[in-house]
C-alpha cells in the first residue's frame, strides 16, 4: 500500500491517513512532522524551514524532498506507507517518481480529500496543540478536557503560528497556486480518487476504505 493524500491544509487528511495506517499496518509519513521535528531540534534545514512555516509559506523542495527520502529508506516503511502533506508542488511530485523509481516501486492511489474555504478556516482557526508531547485538540471539535491544558500531560496548549488568521489566508492561497495543479498531474495517470471530507470523521474513513477496497488495497 503506497499512498499520496492530497488537499488543502486543515481538510483532515492527516486523521484519515492515522486512522488507515493504523488499520493496515503501513507508515503514516506526514511532512509536517518531519518539519517540525527538525525545527524543534534546531537542524540546520530546520532553522531554515521555520523562516517559511512562520509565514505559511511553502517550504523549499530541497529541505522537503531530503527529508522523505531518508524516511523512505527507513525500513519500517517497507510493508507501505502514505505521504500526507507531500508533495505540495508538480515538481515535487516528479521527484517523488523519481526516488520511488529508483527504488522499484509506484504509487497505488493518490485520494484528493475536498472541503470549502469557510470550512477549512473554521477548522484551522480552532486548532490548538501541546508544545511539550504533541497532542491536538480543536476548540469545537475535539477541545482538552482540561480547558486551556493538555489532557496528557498539563502543559499549556498554543495555537501555531500558521494557523493564526492572516497565515490561514496566506496558506489557502499558496495551495491553490502551488499545490491545486497536482489534481490534474495525478488525474491524468489515472491515480486520483476524490472524497468528500465532511460530516463525520467515521463517515469519510469509510469512503476512503471503499476506495482502498475497489483497488485491492483492503
Amino acid at each position: 500500500m503506497r499512498l499520496v493524500f492530497l488537499g488543502p491544509p486543515g481538510v483532515g487528511k492527516g486523521t484519515q491517513a492515522e486512522k488507515v495506517a493504523g488499520r493496515y499496518g503501513v507508515r503514516k509519513i506526514s511532512t509536517g512532522d518531519l518539519l517540525r521535528d527538525a525545527v524543534r531540534n534546531r537542524t540546520s534545514l530546520g532553522v531554515e524551514a521555520k523562516t517559511y512555516m512562520d509565514q505559511g509559506q511553502l517550504v523549499p523542495d530541497s529541505v522537503v524532498i531530503g527529508l522523505v527520502r531518508d524516511k523512505l529508506e527507513d525500513p519500517g516503511c517497507a510493508k507501505g506507507f502514505i505521504l500526507d502533506g507531500f508533495p505540495r508542488t508538480v515538481p515535487q511530485a516528479e521527484e517523488l517518481g523519481k526516488v520511488l523509481e529508483e527504488r522499484g516501486i509506484l504509487l497505488n492511489r493518490v485520494i484528493n480529500f475536498q472541503a470549502s474555504h469557510v470550512e477549512i478556516v473554521k477548522r484551522l482557526s480552532g486548532r490548538r496543540s501541546c508544545p511539550k508531547c504533541q497532542a491536538t485538540y480543536h476548540l469545537t471539535f475535539a477541545p482538552s478536557k482540561r480547558g486551556a491544558q493538555c489532557d496528557r500531560c498539563g502543559e499549556s496548549l498554543i495555537q501555531r503560528s500558521d494557523d493564526q488568521p492572516e497565515a490561514i489566508e496566506t496558506r489557502l492561497k499558496v495551495y491553490e497556486q502551488q499545490t491545486a495543479p497536482l489534481i490534474s498531474f495525478y488525474e491524468t495517470q489515472n491515480l486520483l480518487s476524490r472524497i468528500e471530507s465532511v460530516g463525520p470523521i467515521d463517515s469519510v474513513y469509510e469512503n476512503v476504505t471503499k476506495v482502498l477496497a475497489a483497488y485491492d488495497m483492503a
